[in-house]
């Protein structure tokens, strides 16, 4: 039985990078196979219910008002609009519907409207899931009372090369709301980019950061950069051989994140519309378990679900139907970090 570890060093996570490719992807389908049904793969579906405008200031994203990305900010979408979205993505066969909204951090006047897309999303029976930037303790707590199963707030990167992509909040902003997200007793979906022109070691720091948390985030994405010109990262990364991470070297994150997440849901995130087949299943069978349907995240191209469905054929791979294991298991108390 694999132990649930919380105190992995980095000298543990770049040992795993080094593996044989072959071996590490061994050891993470073993570690995968222990704890999830490999032949079947979790449906999401994201919306923004909030574009553009945001006053941060991150490297890769078009929805900074510092990107000249061509991107126009909107306002919060209607609560009905975002229920109608919500009602196509679960007849679509989504599990879990995601909702993001390009903001610094909620303002208390909008928790009210945001309540009440919790409450009527939950309501169709689908599991839900909001990123709304940095939250108070009093806004954790009110999500949680709303019904939300999931908040999302990615650590991005590892903690030394953080500050060369964002300046407006630092590390420790992005881990406190994770720590209200937690004691609020709101799942925490949490992961990062890959492709922004970091190191190895960046991206085993990235992983330690996730790794060592109290309790490993119940989903983790893992994102390939998409490099949006007008962004500081996609004008600075463009035409040159950083501005896409290699496939094998994405698979060995993905990997590496399995082995040292066991129980987490590892989501294939944004990036995946321009990997090929071969490295999409190379990604599910290295532990990835979770995708974005449809086409389009937030503001960048997705795959789409008639390509989706092609690729699973052609996998053999199905919609998950059943719960995850760090949900199922905390009631037992089974994903307690081993003594």
């Amino acid at each position: 039985m694999t132990n649930i570890r919380t105190d992995w060093t980095r000298d543990e996570i770049a040992a795993l990078f080094d593996l044989p490719f072959t071996e590490l992807l061994f050891q993470a389908a073993t570690v995968h196979r222990e704890f999830h049904p490999p032949e079947q793969v979790q449906l999401c579906t994201l919306l923004s219910i909030k574009t553009g405008g945001c006053p941060e200031d991150c490297g890769y994203c078009s929805q900074s008002v510092k990107a000249d990305s061509g991107v126009e900010a909107t306002k919060l979408m209607d609560v009905q609009r975002v229920l109608q979205s919500a009602a196509q993505a679960k007849d679509a066969g989504s599990q879990r519907f995601c909702m993001g909204a390009a903001w610094r951090n909620p303002k208390d006047r909008d928790m009210p409207a945001i309540v009440e897309i919790v409450k009527g999303v939950r309501a169709m029976g689908m599991e839900t899931c909001m990123t709304l930037g940095m939250l108070t303790p009093k806004q954790a707590e009110m999500l949680k009372e709303a019904g939300l199963d999931y908040y999302n707030h990615n650590v991005d990167t590892g903690p030394e090369y953080y500050e060369r992509v964002i300046s407006t909040r630092n590390y420790q902003d992005r881990l406190d709301t994770l720590q209200n997200v937690r004691d609020a007793g709101i799942n925490v979906c949490s992961g990062g980019i890959v492709g922004m022109g970091e190191t190895r070691d960046d991206r085993v720091g990235f992983v330690h950061t996730l790794a060592t948390l109290e309790r490993h985030p119940e989903s983790v994405p893992v994102n390939a950069l998409v490099p949006v010109k007008g962004t500081v990262l996609g004008d600075m990364l463009a035409d040159t051989p950083l501005a896409k991470i290699d496939d094998i070297e994405f698979v060995r994150t993905v990997a590496v994140v399995r082995i040292c997440m066991p129980m987490s849901m590892v989501r294939l995130s944004a990036g995946r519309e321009s990997m090929s087949e071969a490295t999409q299943a190379l990604c599910f069978m290295a532990g990835a378990n979770s995708i974005f349907t449809g086409d389009k995240l937030l503001t960048a191209p997705n795959a789409g679900d008639d390509t989706d469905a092609a690729l699973f054929a052609k996998l053999g791979l199905t919609a998950l139907q059943q719960d995850e294991p760090m949900r199922t298991a905390s009631c037992q108390g089974a994903c307690e970090p081993a003594e």
